[in-house]
């Protein structure tokens, strides 16, 4: 679909998004010195970096979900760990703890791996419930309370969560609170041809590239406020409205989106537009983040399981459902 003209979207003050451009352009390019591919994926994740929201990637061992929030987030030059997500994590291990010092002769808190920028939760659904929603309080507060102390999270603060297809063995399904608070649901498939034969290339010839960081966390912070200045039309949130409304009475969803999904999609959008430097949003914008927004906050009904169907498919034919506001 071609982008609309400006002049039907955007009646209203014009703001200047060429700093978050330059930002994610640099920062996509730098990433991909290292990771190959990718590139919607990468995208995506620097949208959420924008709105301030969680990110949960799906895909099976090997295809580098790792390396790729570990790259990321040090091109951002902001603070990055990893927890290993395991059946024994307990939830004092990711929030940290009150511990006696002896010198001090008083207990002091020894903070745990959430007080970073970035915090990737590695194979977390390999993790009991218990210690899974420990995150809650941290990915929706942006605080952690340890033993009635509460401690507010540096920003920017964004976790990118990692798990595995829920067939494979050793993990549990993500409580349905939990999986809401992730802003996009994102897939990592196989590496198409040329891709799988680039990655043996670079390692054949033994390049193991390294990024610089083209950001810091004042600047992201800065990007985000710019970023809430972008325009949106009272006809593109309806537009955004009659999806999330149609992902409540539609006969293949049991359960459709609440109106957290209506501000995700709201506020995506307008980082997406100032990623691609407009001041403004189009409903393209709106249609190329539909399925990462909604597919984790959709229950299919079993009737449309049994015919083949996913919640991928059945939130495309949404969107080729809803009319295009012109």
């Amino acid at each position: 679909m071609e982008a609309p003209d400006k002049a039907k979207y955007y009646d209203h003050e014009e703001i200047d998004v060429t700093p978050i451009r330059e930002i994610a352009q640099e920062v996509l390019s730098e990433v991909s010195r290292v990771i190959v591919g990718y590139g919607e994926i990468l995208q995506q994740l620097f949208i959420a970096l924008l709105v301030n929201g969680h990110v949960l990637l799906e895909g099976v061992p090997g295809l580098g979900k790792t390396v790729m929030a570990k790259t990321f987030a040090k091109t951002l030059g902001i603070s990055f760990r990893r927890i290993q997500f395991t059946p024994d994590l307990l939830p004092a291990d990711i929030t940290g703890t009150k511990i006696f010092d002896q010198n001090e002769g008083a207990f002091v808190l020894q903070r745990g791996p959430l007080f970073a920028n970035m915090v990737l939760a590695d194979e977390i659904n390999r993790a009991a419930p218990k210690t899974q929603s420990a995150l809650l309080e941290a990915m929706a507060e942006r605080q952690i309370t340890i033993e009635g102390q509460t401690l507010i999270l540096e920003k920017p603060f964004i976790v990118v969560a990692t798990e595995n297809p829920v067939e494979m063995e050793g993990t549990y399904p993500l409580p349905e609170a939990q999986v809401d608070r992730f802003l996009f649901k994102l897939w990592l498939d196989y590496p198409d041809q040329d891709e799988e034969v680039e990655i043996m290339r670079r390692q054949i010839s033994g390049e193991s590239p390294s990024v610089d960081p083209i950001t810091a966390g004042e600047e992201i912070l800065a990007a985000q406020k710019i970023m809430n200045l972008v325009y949106i039309d009272d006809r593109i949130l309806k537009y955004v409205r009659d999806i999330i409304l149609k992902t409540r009475n539609h006969p293949q969803i049991a359960l459709g989106c609440g109106p957290r999904a209506s501000l995700t999609l709201m506020k995506s959008a307008k980082a997406r537009a100032a990623i691609l430097g407009r001041s403004y949003v189009t409903p393209d914008d709106v249609r190329a983040l539909i399925v990462p927004a909604l597919n984790h906050r959709i229950l299919l009904k079993p009737e449309a399981e049994l015919e083949g169907l996913d919640s991928q498919s059945v939130l495309k034919s949404i969107v080729e459902e809803i009319p295009v506001p012109i």
